[in-house]
Parts: C-alpha cells; structure tokens; sequence
C-alpha cells in the first residue's frame, strides 16, 4: 500500500489538494484558448494597435484566478479599464461581467463539443493518494468544476470540491489568497500543516505557500518551473507520476 513517503511526500500528511485545469485536466489548453480569443477580439475592437494576448500574458495575469480578476489584471497590463458591470451583462457588453461572460461561453461550447482530456499520469498519483488513505479535493477557480470533474471520470476519487460557485457563495477570495485552498483543508477536516497543495499556475503555487501548507508541489506544463519555484514550490514536475519515482 502506498504511503505519504512513497508519493514523494512529507510524513504526516493527510490530505492532497489538487487544482483541476492544468494539473488533473488538460482544459488548461481549452482556458487559454478561450481568453485568447475574448481578449484578442475586445482589443482590435479598442484599438487595433494594441498587442495581442499571449501565453505570457496568460500565465502572468489570467491563469488560476476566478474570471472577473483575471480581466482586470489582464486590461490593466494594457491600460485599460472597464466599469465592473454585474454578473448578468451579456458577452458583448463592455464591462468586466460582460467579458468573462464571453470567455465562460467559449469554453463551455469547446467542452461540449470535445469533452475533456485528463493528464493519465496525475490520475495515477490521485488514485495512489486514494490508496495510501489520503483525503482528496479539487480547488479551483473555475465556476464549471463539477462539470469538469464528472467529465473527467474521476468523481469517485474526489472527497471534496471548492470551485468557483463555492467560492462566490461563501466569499472566498481567489488565488493567490489562500482562502480557497483554507477552505479545501477544512472542508476534508485538516490543519493546512496536514495538507499539499497541487498546483500549475503562479498564482496558486504562492497561494499554496501564504496558506501555510506542508508541501506546494508545482507542475509546470509551458517552461515556467523557475516561476514556480520562486512562487513558492518546494518541488516543480511535469507530471503528477514522477513524484512516484521518488520514493
């Protein structure tokens, strides 16, 4: 039977929390994609002068916030600003809503069509954390989580999920706040000190490490593992299944 130690981790450790899009998932893929598009879009609309959103722009400001901050980041490394508008604006309308509508649209419609793709080596290791007795949650920003997750085909192996919904409704900020993964912890009935944080984005490798966690591991999946690594990562992989090999 698999142990803390044998999945390359501290002893002590209770409980695995693991981000979804970019870890367990490869919708991360399906995420940039879609910003790339809203943003792109909105900013030869603006002024076609404007430089186009990239993959940078992706990781440094977007990835593993919740929508609406991620605009906000986003337009303001670009000078611009919108008025906040509310939850219900249309995806033509130019306020912050009314652009993380837009994107949220786009990658529902690309989930429909493709489904989603997981990384074979993460759920490896999630089903030998499930193994060694470990508690499991997904913590992520994205409002379309469940769907994700059952998706995925891998909902048995989940004890818990704090996603997007959890988070508006219990007013959560997102990473890199640690609340998320905070409530992740308690929702499983762990100290932070107890937990390990999974995690692909900037923002959440350093809100793995101001919440206090035993371990933040990173996993870099576009050349970032310097990022990671001064973000807060104790370790960086690109995969789940190599922590096995350490034991």
């Amino acid at each position: 039977m698999s142990s803390p130690r044998t999945l390359g981790l501290p002893d002590g450790v209770r409980a695995c929390l693991f981000d979804l899009d970019g870890v367990l998932t490869r919708t991360a893929t399906v995420h940039m994609a879609a910003w790339k598009r809203t943003f792109d879009e909105f900013l030869r609309g603006r002024d076609p002068a404007l430089p186009e959103f990239t993959q940078e722009d992706y990781n440094r400001y977007v990835d593993g916030k919740p929508r609406a901050d991620g605009v906000r980041d986003f337009l303001a490394s670009r000078d611009i600003s919108l008025p906040e508008g509310s939850t219900g604006d249309a995806a033509d309308a130019a306020t912050v809503q009314g652009v993380a509508t837009r994107k949220n649209e786009l990658v529902l419609r690309e989930l429909e069509e493709h489904g989603v793709e997981v990384y074979e080596g993460s759920i490896r290791y999630l089903r030998a954390a499930k193994e060694a007795g470990l508690a499991t949650a997904v913590v992520t920003a994205s409002a379309n989580g469940e769907q994700v997750v059952a998706s995925g085909g891998f909902a048995d192996l989940i004890d818990t999920r704090v996603d997007g919904v959890v988070a508006a409704r219990e007013g959560l900020r997102g990473k890199p706040a640690p609340d998320t993964f905070l409530a992740g912890a308690r929702a499983l009935g762990v100290e932070p000190t107890e937990a390990v944080v999974f995690e692909d984005a900037l923002a959440g490798v350093a809100a793995g490490r101001a919440g206090g966690f035993a371990f933040v591991v990173g996993v870099d999946r576009v050349g970032q593992a310097d990022g990671l690594a001064s973000s807060g990562a104790d370790v960086v992989v690109t995969d789940l299944d190599q922590l096995l090999d350490r034991s």
